[in-house]
């Protein structure tokens, strides 16, 4: 063990933090279909300004002129409007779905995040006794002390101010 540090991502990444982050983006890429893609669109304009700006307007013309304000000829959908009625809830039905679709991936990429931080946690406990040992530190007192921060922080938490200081 000499000189340079070395890892899984070479002497530039030691750490292997460049290896993690692609391995991420790689999992995400390949859940990632066509129909993914479409629906995160569809949600992320659905959830713009620009969206009302533009349903404020069709709605807006939609009413004018069906209430003759251009004439009778230019009636298609008389008050109640029922067209409109039926256009806004199939919308409403179509873009409820593509939400939930967006929030199914969401979960699922969070899902992946945690699994890999997971094993980052792994990894990072066995290097840890790993070269705590190498180092002569006792594994037992270095435990204790650990339950012992959790515990005051878990007290603060939680609010009862138990600390064993």
């Amino acid at each position: 063990m000499g000189g340079a540090v070395s890892g899984p991502g070479g002497p530039r990444d030691p750490g292997g933090l460049a290896l993690q982050l692609r391995r991420e983006q790689e999992v995400l890429a390949r859940m990632r279909g066509t129909e993914d893609r479409i629906a995160d669109a569809i949600t992320a304009f659905a959830g713009t300004m620009q969206f009302v700006y533009i349903h404020a307007a069709w709605f807006t013309v939609w009413i004018v002129c069906n209430e003759g304000v251009f004439g009778q000829k230019a009636v298609w959908d008389p008050f109640p409007f029922g067209l409109l009625t039926m256009i806004v809830s199939l919308e409403a039905i179509f873009l409820s779905t593509f939400v939930m679709v967006s929030q199914n991936r969401q979960a699922a990429r969070e899902n992946v995040r945690a699994d890999l931080d997971f094993e980052t946690n792994v990894r990072s406990e066995v290097w840890s006794i790993h070269m705590g040992r190498a180092l002569g530190v006792d594994p037992t007192e270095v435990e204790r002390k650990v339950q012992e921060v959790l515990a005051e922080n878990r007290a603060r938490m939680t609010g009862s101010g138990h600390s064993s200081q």
